[in-house]
């Protein structure tokens, strides 16, 4: 998302030849499109997008879990 956002930033300054981005080279501005696709290439390829998806989700199940002993006035843990 990060290079996504430089992107668009690059994008709207060469485009409104504001500063010294006018004089860049297309290329350079539009080059982080490209790195975001190999990002998310990356991230598909070697199991990081499925690995953060699973912890969310094992966040949220644990959220929910402690909700309802919290409800149920069962705590978690036992005081000493």
């Amino acid at each position: 998302m990060l290079f996504l956002a430089l992107g668009v930033a690059l994008l709207l300054a060469k485009y409104l030849e504001l500063g010294p981005f006018a004089a860049w080279d297309w290329w350079v501005v539009l080059s982080p499109f490209g790195l975001a696709v190999a990002w998310w290439a990356w991230a598909d390829w070697s199991g990081y997008t499925k690995k953060k998806a699973v912890e969310k989700e094992n966040a949220k199940k644990q959220a929910r879990i402690d909700k309802s002993r919290e409800a149920l006035g069962m705590n978690t843990r036992r005081k000493r």
